[in-house]
């Protein structure tokens, strides 16, 4: 039998539904697959039993011929989901032990689909960060490795969890969420898929909060066909959050294998940025012409207001950080270290049960909301981002989608960077503008740096128009022709 674990989602459901191998068979490889791997420090969390009594549940269903979108595929959780009964942390120590009485609604779908939980994913704590080094749980280790030394390598942030999951083949897909560029970072990173929907397209409802006006579900996968089947189980309105918008979920892998012909695909001047690794700048030349050879027609455009959107980030996204963190007091749940009063109670609670990263975000925040500032620069920041969303209205005039890098560099070192906050910020810089304006964003794996590493570029797309995103990805993907393997698996593979 094929190695179970090389299978896309969409080959594993074709051989669940002809019977080539059970839900249970294709559990358990996962589950040996990520037993061996677990020096990468994927999971904080491992639900394996759960997993497999899952598992047994999905081949029921397929027996009585009524299995769901995802029945048997085996998935990690990135642990900023709520899972009743099972820990959900948020790579805190303030949450450690914390069991959820409750499921957000995105894994609630998925299960009700018949999806598997592998386990929680790690990440950075809160979401905060763009390496996955800010966990209070270690460092996710990223499967790839650079020709040039062999120091182990971020996955890219804060979903380094999922990201490194799905490229070691130990989940066959993850949920991610979208802050700033969380899902999209760590799948350039790794050399998988990842898409952030469109803001309000996926529930909120049960997913530990960073910033409230950002904060995006997505899937990690390792095609645009898979992050589409995930995607169409994972989205939906919800009541339960007033930000999820009630509109139909569209069939998102009919979107697969479309043509573009006549299509205007945009590139936006603004995303050469000095900095930028040259080959990623000439990866992203390639894909433009990928898309001419697909038919598709490519017009310039302007972002004028891009240049705005890092600094505003850094002042909406901790501002709304310091506002949901404030509900960690120790009171009501997870950690809490006795102190002389109430007071006294708080402080020692929170400065033991919060990393560095995230108190300086906190701060940060606690600064700009406050009396003498709040105008000077939180609603200034409130102001731009109406500026920068305009840009993507007025582009979206003249285009269907946009086709830019996804991140400035290859992965690097874990360690480098660490010491200056700014750098590893800019991270983030070309995720960030679609965040801010709320628009669906994909990364996809096109090639290789001269080290070996993956490279990825962005689709960002019209409000709610993720097929398109889809459509295009699935065109890239093609030409593309992205088969190569993290080195720790090349042996394996089937």
């Amino acid at each position: 039998m094929k190695n179970l674990t090389t299978l896309t989602i969409k080959e594993a459901l074709i051989g669940l539904k002809k019977k080539e191998f059970t839900a249970v068979e294709l559990t358990e490889a996962h589950i040996k697959a990520a037993e061996a791997a677990r020096h990468l420090n994927c999971y904080i969390t491992e639900t394996f039993d759960l997993a497999r009594k899952q598992a047994k549940e999905s081949d029921a269903r397929y027996a009585k011929g009524t299995a769901g979108l995802l029945d048997g595929i085996p998935v990690a959780m990135k642990d900023l989901f709520c899972t009743e009964g099972i820990q959900t942390t948020a790579a805190s120590n303030i949450l450690k032990g914390f069991k959820p009485p409750y499921e957000s609604t995105v894994s609630a779908n998925l299960w009700r689909d018949g999806a598997t939980m592998l386990g929680k994913a790690n990440l950075d704590e809160f979401a905060m960060g763009s390496s996955n080094t800010t966990s209070a749980f270690g460092n996710v280790i990223n499967p790839w490795r650079s020709k040039n030394h062999d120091k182990p390598l971020v996955p890219g942030g804060s979903g380094g969890g999922s990201a490194a999951a799905v490229a070691a083949r130990i989940a066959m897909g993850a949920t991610g969420t979208d802050t700033g560029g969380s899902i999209r970072q760590p799948a350039a990173f790794c050399g998988i898929a990842g898409i952030k929907p469109t803001y309000g397209r996926c529930s909120r409802f049960g997913i530990v909060a960073f910033a409230s006006s950002l904060d995006q579900a997505g899937p990690t996968a390792r095609t645009s066909e898979d992050c589409a089947l995930m995607l169409q189980s994972m989205a939906g309105y919800d009541p339960k959050d007033s930000t999820s918008v009630n509109r139909p979920v569209p069939e998102y892998s009919k979107s697969i294998g479309q043509s573009v012909k006549g299509l205007k695909v945009g590139v936006p001047k603004e995303y050469r940025i000095d900095g930028t690794n040259p080959e990623i700048i000439k990866l992203w030349e390639k894909g433009v012409q990928m898309m001419k050879d697909a038919g598709a027609e490519i017009v310039d455009v302007s972002l004028p207001h891009t240049k705005y959107a890092l600094q505003t980030y850094y002042v909406i996204a901790p501002a709304e950080c310091s506002s949901n963190l404030a509900r960690y007091d120790g009171v009501r749940f997870g950690l809490r270290v006795e102190g002389d009063n109430l007071v006294d109670t708080y402080e020692k609670t929170r400065a033991e049960g919060f990393g560095k990263e995230v108190k300086r975000r906190i701060l940060i925040g606690t600064y700009v909301l406050s009396a003498g500032y709040y105008d000077a620069y939180y609603n200034k920041a409130r102001s731009v981002r109406k500026l920068i969303w305009q840009d993507f209205i007025n582009a979206y005039q003249k285009c269907d989608v946009l086709l830019t890098p996804t991140v400035p560099t290859p992965a690097f070192a874990i360690g480098e960077n660490m010491q200056d906050p700014v750098t590893m910020y800019l991270n983030d810089v070309f995720t960030i503008p679609a965040s801010m304006a709320g628009m669906p964003g994909m990364s996809l794996p096109v090639g290789l740096s001269s080290d070996g590493l993956p490279l990825g570029l962005q689709l960002l797309g019209k409000p709610f128009d993720e097929e398109t995103v889809f459509k295009v990805a699935h065109v890239i993907e093609k030409a593309a022709n992205f088969t190569a393997l993290p080195q720790s698996l090349m042996s394996k593979a089937a």
